[in-house]
């Protein structure tokens, strides 16, 4: 198996929805600092330093203008955890990003990891509210008003990859990959034509096929290069177009495939590009059909359902395993995936049990025979947003999980382990070691760096540009021997203030 750059490290973003029953001056940033502030799980609270960032920069190679940055995310109210994750206050939500991953199963329960802190977090600040008041926090992308928030995935990628084939052969990959990874909802949004139930959250709310903004005009394909690494030699691709989940195969599904798509990207065993005539409106046209028999038009004037297409990644990678040699979990994933496309031909719903989309469904549709109910039924509009509720008593998804009617991936304890402790394999590591045990001492950091005062004139700067580096079994004897912060930066080498 040759050694691949492409998805060597992955990590996800998701912005969690948020709101406060029965406070009638509901603010979401106060409610967002309030659920951050009171977890109680290890960490460190500091500013984190944009100094070396650049979300404005774009992989096309246009100039670029830094964005401005609200007061509300200047950093006051963000914390790294022990775990190598970060956990703040982002446009109005609090949102969890997971530490860097080197494979997808690792990188999905790190996900759910998330789920567990803003449960936990949740918990704690209901007790700091008025009698009557109650705090929800939902794992969802839709307030059902008009809004969408993001839940990204990243992806380590070589430089040397040119970012016009990433553009070329994950557009009909993305465009399709809905099928699978899509949570589901009722309605349309976004001036989108009606629809009773569709399969992605997020899929009315692309406006372009390739751009730099996340929040406005939304691409298929986000431009942003900003690898939070050596920028010779990486970049991170930035997917934005992508659902929030709770099912545990959905994410790793999620991860997996994509990752694989661009090792065969790297690889050049992908073959040649599918051209789509009209990208952003098969988005949602895929989205608004959750029979699955809707067709696209490609540029040669044919026409393919994302079914078929999804077939056409799947039997495309299975080629790129049998010559290139992929990792046990990786050919796990491919298993995994042929499997759910059976059950999708088959009938969607009999999938009920490992994606989100399919298994609201078919609650809803059991609701809606039971009691007779129309779509536009706020009972069942209810349903769909408690579905989501990270709050195990009370979320849909944890009754099904509860009943055994959603496959599962790992325990609940490994869930609760990853939120403590960071993976070993990346640089993930040794922030999380650090916040563990230097926790006083760090007054700053980024993705690529740990900034410490160690009682001197001068900050100390640790850069970490390597992702996979600094993993157990480079820095857990050294983290062990040093008493102080002080001590680990000496033995380090030191560093510049």
């Amino acid at each position: 198996m040759t050694e691949r750059i492409a998805g060597a490290v992955i990590g996800t973003e998701t912005e969690f929805g948020i709101t406060i029953r029965n406070q009638p001056d509901f603010n979401p940033v106060l409610a967002s600092s309030l659920v951050i502030n009171s977890y109680a799980g290890s960490r460190a609270r500091i500013q984190w330093s944009s100094e070396e960032e650049s979300p404005g920069k774009d992989a096309r190679g246009f100039g670029y203008q830094p964005p401005p940055m609200a007061d509300f995310e200047s950093g006051l109210v963000n914390v790294v955890l022990a775990n190598g994750a970060r956990l703040y206050v982002d446009h109005a939500h609090p949102e969890y990003s997971t530490p860097e991953c080197t494979d997808p199963l690792e990188a999905a329960l790190h996900d759910k990891a998330g789920e567990y802190v803003l449960e936990q977090a949740a918990r704690a600040a209901r007790a700091s509210l008025p009698a009557g008041e109650r705090l929800f926090i939902h794992k969802n992308n839709s307030d059902g008003k008009g809004n969408s928030y993001g839940a990204h995935e990243n992806y380590l990628v070589a430089r040397s990859v040119p970012f016009g084939d990433l553009v070329r052969h994950l557009t009909p990959f993305f465009v399709s990959r809905q099928i699978v990874i899509g949570s589901g909802k009722i309605g349309s949004e976004n001036g989108r034509p009606a629809v009773d139930f569709q399969i992605s959250q997020r899929g009315d709310f692309f406006e372009e096929e390739v751009g730099l903004e996340t929040t406005l005009k939304r691409p298929i394909i986000n431009t942003r290069d900003e690898p939070h690494a050596d920028p010779t030699k990486y970049r991170r691709l930035h997917v934005i177009i992508g659902d929030a989940n709770l099912s545990e195969t959905q994410i790793f599904l999620k991860l997996a495939t994509t990752r694989l798509v661009l090792e065969a990207v790297e690889a050049g065993t992908i073959g040649d590009p599918i051209v789509l005539t009209d990208p952003v409106e098969s988005v949602w046209r895929v989205s608004h059909d959750p029979t699955l028999q809707t067709t696209i038009r490609l540029a040669d004037g044919s026409r393919i359902s994302a079914l078929d297409l999804q077939w056409h990644y799947l039997e495309t990678i299975s080629k790129h395993a049998e010559m290139e040699g992929v990792s046990e979990i990786d050919q796990r994933a491919i298993v995994e995936w042929e499997q759910v496309l059976e059950m999708l031909e088959a009938d969607p719903r009999s999938a009920a049990d490992r994606l989100d989309w399919a298994a609201k469904l078919d609650l809803l549709e059991h609701y809606r025979e039971r009691d007779g109910l129309d779509w536009s039924d706020p009972k069942l509009r209810l349903l769909d947003l408690q579905y989501h509720d990270v709050d195990r008593d009370k979320g849909l998804y944890h009754r099904l999980v509860a009943a055994n009617r959603m496959r599962r991936l790992f325990t609940d304890a490994q869930i609760a382990d990853a939120a403590a402790a960071p993976p070993e394999s990346s640089r993930a590591y040794f922030r999380g070691r650090c916040v563990e045990k230097f926790a006083d001492a760090i007054v700053a950091a980024n993705w690529d760096s740990l900034i410490f005062d160690v009682g001197e004139d001068t900050l100390k700067r640790v850069p970490m540009m390597e992702p996979r580096r600094g993993t157990r079994s480079m820095v857990a004897e050294l983290i062990d021997n040093s008493d102080t912060a002080a001590d680990l930066v000496q033995a380090l080498g030191g560093t510049d203030g």
